[in-house]
């Protein structure tokens, strides 16, 4: 059944490198919310691409010794091979070099200009060239640009503006009159609180300091800044043309939905919709800004040795090992984490000891109990209803929770059916059954309740896990995979027979992985990455007070089960609030050696997600001889006090 048409995006992906992992997370994300609005019957047309222009890209090109184009060829070429390789299923890869791209937005920079939107001043101001981004003095951050924390260059040049100021009441009131445009809450507000209500200065959009971009038609000398240029693609991919749209945009304008990582969430909900009144077009539906996935609690650099790329987690893991950590552990608004020990963890308990052996036992049952053979429903015991009720429901709510983009928390419903699927094993004890002929169809009716609700997790998984749902459906011996059938429990066809059991996930051995790991990974030189890599970077005064180094008493400390490196400590330091920690020194520390001292902690550190864990700090500890850590005690300081 069809039920409408349903147009999602991804940002478009900058080519100055090859993306990490980090930047792979939004195409992941994207193109499971395009499959499961596939199962739901809906018309998908799912974008993604890339972006191609401006001045980082041709200062790499110089340093690489060959043309911005070539640069660019060759990077395009590595972004769409990853998003091949984690099978996702874009229905149109769109470049910022495609001819009719260009086309159009010299076509839309020209109308803004014939109705007066851009006008053409001078810049004077201060330019970020990573970013791609002007700011003025008061926007700075200790000097630095506020999106990257890098240095930012004066700069002075002719340049073109769109009339941001001229919109933005009618901005503000479509933001308000659609409640749920910018989500989630948190971005809409800094956005409102921000940027919008201090007051819109006008934008620059064009560029006479570097070449490599798209003409301005009518004014030799200047390239169409990048963000006119970027932020076209959403409708020249459909088409679209100030001088007639084609069949695409018509069927497909206006958006459902673009995802964008959360540091350009303004352009997408400032710039972008004031591009689109300007031209008299229909504002796209949603923006939903995603966090950012980091390594443990850094952003990933080639520098410092930690930049993790998908082409490897695929050789390791596999592809839906890596498409499942990817979107199960990004939490929905604080950033995520990756480690090579977390993934290890994840992929054992959640994919190999979780969903894998329920599939392996069950199959195996079958064909021990019954040769293979799927038996009705026959005799109803306790528990049935339970299993029956949470399938049921499990599909109830990944659909609500996939409507408000949380991700981690569907996987989460669904992993949580097959933990109960396995409970149901150990309830109803097949193995004892089988003892007696007279519980034969007792025993029929355990194993066809945990292959229907198998189903049930295969079809729910599909959108995430593809290959391993098309697995399961073949181990289970059903060709009933529609999302309709999950409107009620029962139904599996009896009388045939399942499928060959194999493996979904075998075990890995973490600490051999992980040693082969190490002995691989080395620090890279990166030539489009503004980072020193050699000595220790200096800091001025006013960076180190920027860090919040309180005392605190440990009062509690555990393991966390999926992590052997982590210890979680519970944190008293004096707020009047426990605060949650985790901390990678279970290798020298024991919870008996922790709880009762005093330590300090850095207490205002993002919070970052580690195995499921929501750390909230991080307490101080030495480096010692022969890879020994010593975590610094202050048992005789008070709790709160603060360290200058």
């Amino acid at each position: 059944m069809n039920k409408g048409k349903y147009y999602i995006t991804t940002a478009i992906a900058y080519t100055s490198r090859k993306p990490h992992i980090g930047n792979t997370y939004e195409i992941v994300m994207t193109d499971a919310l395009a499959r499961y609005k596939r199962m739901q019957g809906y018309d998908v047309f799912f974008l993604t691409g890339t972006d191609e222009h401006g001045q980082k890209i041709e200062e790499c090109a110089k340093v690489a010794g060959v043309s911005p184009k070539e640069y660019v060829d060759k990077v395009y070429s590595e972004i769409k091979d990853i998003c091949d390789l984690l099978n996702t299923t874009y229905d149109k890869f769109i470049r910022t070099t495609d001819k009719y791209h260009e086309e159009a937005v010299q076509k839309i920079f020209k109308k803004l200009y014939e109705q007066d939107d851009i006008y053409k001043s001078e810049y004077e101001g201060l330019y970020c060239t990573p970013c791609e981004s002007f700011w003025t003095n008061s926007q700075l951050v200790d000097g630095k640009c506020p999106d990257c924390g890098r240095e930012v260059c004066p700069t002075k040049e002719e340049a073109y503006f769109l009339r941001l100021s001229k919109y933005q009441k009618q901005l503000e009131k479509f933001i308000e009159d659609n409640p749920n445009y910018i989500y989630p809450e948190s971005r809409k507000k800094e956005m409102l609180n921000n940027f919008i209500k201090p007051g819109l200065q006008d934008l620059c959009v064009s560029r006479t300091s570097f070449k490599w971009g798209i003409p301005v038609s009518f004014d030799d000398g200047h390239v169409i800044y990048v963000w006119i240029d970027a932020l076209s693609n959403y409708i020249t991919a459909l088409g679209y043309s100030p001088d007639g749209s084609g069949e695409l945009y018509n069927k497909y304008w206006p958006a459902d939905v673009h995802i964008v990582g959360k540091d350009i969430v303004r352009f997408h909900t400032i710039y972008w919709p004031i591009m689109l009144m300007a031209l008299g077009e229909t504002l796209p539906k949603q923006v939903f800004g995603h966090p950012w996935l980091l390594f443990g609690t850094d952003k990933m650099s080639k520098s410092r040795g930690n930049v993790i790329y998908a082409d490897d987690l695929v050789k390791l893991f596999g592809v839906d090992a890596v498409r499942y950590y990817l979107l199960s552990e990004m939490p929905y608004t604080s950033d995520g984490s990756i480690t090579y020990e977390t993934i290890i963890e994840r992929y054992n308990s959640d994919l190999a000891n979780t969903i894998g052996n329920l599939v392996n036992r069950t199959i195996a049952m079958t064909h021990k109990y019954f040769d293979g053979e799927i038996l009705p429903p026959a005799e109803k015991g306790d528990f049935d209803d339970e299993l029956s009720a949470l399938a049921v429901k499990t599909v109830e709510k990944v659909e609500k929770l996939l409507l408000e983009y949380r991700i981690s928390d569907a996987l989460d419903a669904i992993l949580n059916l097959a933990k109960r699927s396995n409970k149901y094993i150990d309830e109803t004890t097949p193995w004892i059954l089988a003892n007696d002929d007279s519980n034969k169809a007792r025993l029929g009716t355990v194993l066809y309740n945990l292959l229907e609700s198998i189903r049930f997790i295969a079809i729910l998984l599909s959108p995430f896990m593809p290959d391993t749902a098309q697995s399961i459906f073949e181990q289970i011996g059903t060709d009933i995979t529609s999302y309709d059938s999950l409107s009620s429990f029962g139904a599996l066809k009896t009388g045939e027979k399942v499928g060959v059991g194999k493996p979904l996930f075998n075990r890995i051995d973490a600490e051999k992985m992980l040693a082969e790991i190490e002995s691989t990974i080395k620090p890279q030189e990166d030539i489009c990455e503004k980072e020193e890599v050699e000595g220790i970077a200096q800091i001025g005064i006013e960076d180190f007070a920027k860090v919040d180094l309180r005392v605190a008493s440990v009062t509690n400390c555990e393991p966390i089960k999926r992590a052997k490196k982590l210890l979680k400590l519970t944190l008293d330091d004096g707020s009047g609030t426990p605060r949650t920690v985790a901390s990678g020194i279970a290798q020298w520390y024991k919870p008996e050696d922790l709880i009762g001292h005093k330590v300090i902690v850095v207490a205002n550190l993002k919070p970052a997600k580690l195995c499921g864990v929501e750390s909230c700090g991080m307490i101080l500890a030495a480096d010692c001889s022969n890879d020994d850590v010593s975590v610094v005690f202050v048992d005789n300081l008070e709790v709160g006090a603060k360290v200058r």
